[in-house]
């Protein structure tokens, strides 16, 4: 029972890439073009790149392509978003609301060490494994 999908953790591994990469992504799009319930942030050019990164590297690791660059640099990304944001509202992060930042680092940080895997560009194009 320890492993019962085990036979499946190769597609599920590349739809939980495509999921968080394009969740990623959707934050992206908020922060440049202003869609769905976001503001775009044209004003803030930190907050701009942060859009770049989320837009661009989260539609990278949904489809498999540089995925592993893609991810460490989004995890990195937010990292620093945890301590620029968050981490000053307390060390817990249920309690400075910074759960979902510190999820998204360590995801990326995982897809970053195993790759863009099954399903993905990469392996099309023979750049993985």
């Amino acid at each position: 029972m320890e492993r019962w999908l085990g036979r499946y953790s190769e597609t599920l591994y590349a739809v939980m890439r495509f999921v968080v990469g394009t969740l990623f992504a959707c934050h992206g799009a908020q922060k440049l073009f202003g869609v769905l319930g976001g503001q775009a942030v044209r004003d803030n050019p930190l907050m701009m790149v942060g859009g770049i990164i989320e837009f661009g590297g989260g539609l990278m690791v949904a489809i498999g392509f540089f995925a592993s660059i893609a991810a460490f640099l989004a995890s990195g990304m937010m990292a620093v978003a945890y301590f620029m944001a968050h981490a000053s509202g307390g060390f817990w992060p249920i309690v400075n609301k910074g759960e979902l930042a510190v999820v998204y680092c360590f995801v990326f940080l995982y897809i970053a060490a195993r790759g863009s895997g099954a399903l993905s560009v990469d392996r099309a194009l023979k750049r993985s494994r």
